[in-house]
Parts: C-alpha cells; sequence; structure tokens
C-alpha cells in the first residue's frame, strides 16, 4: 500500500489528532470530516480504538502500512524495554523525523522531501533515504549547496523549541541526537498499547 499523500487536514480530523503540528485543523473544526457535520457519532468498538491508534500514529510519521508494521516487528526483537515503546523510539529515529525535530523543515512531509532530494547529511555524506536510522552522536547537517535554501532557513529561524534529547547548531544548520528519547518526552496524544494489541490479535 502506497504511502498517503492527500489532504492531511481531512485525515486530521478524522483521527481527531493535528498532524500539522499546528492544531489550525482541529480548531477549526473540531469534529470529523463528512456530510453529517458535527453530529455525534455511535461509540467506538476496542477494535475500532486500537485501528485508529494505529492511525494516528501511521500518518502523524507518514508511513504506508508496510513500513510501519515492519518497524513494530523490529521494535518487537529488541532484548529491553516495552514493545510499544521500543517503536516511538525507533520512530524518532528515522532520518525524515530527526530533520524535522531539528527545526529545519516545518513538517514530516516536508523534512521527508528534503532528504530524498538529497539536501541532507549525516556525519558529513549524502543520505537519501527518509527511513534510515539515526544513532545517538551522529551529526546530521544541510549540504553546502542546499544552506541557502529559503524553506530551511525560514523552518530553522522560526523554531522556538527542541527537545532536550537534541542539540543543534543555528549557524552550521546541523544537530545529533543527544540520547534516545524518553517515553514521556514523546506523543501524549498517542496510546501505544492499543497498537500493541491490534498486532498482536493479526498474529
Amino acid at each position: 500500500m502506497s504511502r498517503y499523500t492527500g489532504p492531511s487536514w481531512k485525515v486530521s480530523r478524522r483521527l481527531g489528532i493535528s498532524l500539522s503540528g499546528t492544531g489550525k485543523e482541529i480548531e477549526r473544526r473540531p469534529y470529523a470530516p463528512g456530510q453529517h457535520g458535527a453530529n455525534t457519532r455511535r461509540k467506538m468498538s476496542e477494535y475500532g480504538m486500537q485501528l485508529q491508534e494505529k492511525q494516528k500514529l501511521r500518518h502523524m510519521y507518514g508511513l504506508n502500512e508496510r513500513q510501519f508494521a515492519t518497524l513494530f516487528k523490529r521494535a518487537g526483537k529488541a532484548k529491553e524495554g516495552k514493545q510499544g515503546e521500543n517503536f516511538m523510539i525507533l520512530l524518532e529515529r528515522r532520518l525524515d523525523n530527526v530533520v524535522y525535530r531539528l527545526g529545519l523543515a516545518t513538517t514530516r512531509r516536508q523534512s521527508r522531501q528534503l532528504v530524498t532530494h538529497g539536501h541532507i547529511t549525516v556525519d558529513g555524506k549524502r543520505v537519501d533515504i527518509a527511513s534510515f536510522q539515526v544513532s545517538v552522536g551522529q551529526v546530521i547537517g544541510v549540504r553546502e549547496k542546499s544552506k541557502d535554501m529559503a524553506i530551511i532557513r525560514t523552518a530553522a529561524d522560526s523554531l522556538f523549541g527542541r527537545p532536550d534529547f537534541i542539540t543543534f547548531d543555528t549557524e552550521k544548520l546541523e544537530g545529533s541526537l543527544t540520547r534516545l528519547p524518553a517515553r514521556e518526552e514523546l506523543s501524549a496524544e498517542i496510546d501505544e498499547s492499543y497498537i500493541v494489541e491490534y498486532y498482536n490479535k493479526l498474529g
């Protein structure tokens, strides 16, 4: 199944979570899209809640179903920690997400484009694979030829705060993961236990 590239605002309203990170789509119309508008819908089943939580996280990071399921299985092979938390940390370590966290892009979709178009480097070498897993201490930067791109400069200058597990040099346009994030530093809008239950039922 291919990655969703349609209107993100409609998906945000359906799932009840801001995929843009601004909250504008939920603030403007805090109900699911459709002809019935803001009408109250029937209570969601347990399976429905599991599926919705999985879709929230998948759309948040912009993965297709196969990528998402593969990464979840990888999280289950870790020797330590809970599978759900390990899964979310693996998602955070994706290169496109780290670029977004550094503030080199305003959205994860934009950061993915920067990576795939060859504007991003890891330890000085160009990497154009969005799913590349960034390790603690690796330096993520911008290619010399791309440092004057307006979207990168605008994104970097407009960001007011970065996570505590990220360091960033505004002048050099480079930064790194100083450590792996703790669960409480990741999205509180996601209940990963539902996602674990969803995949456990699939077998």
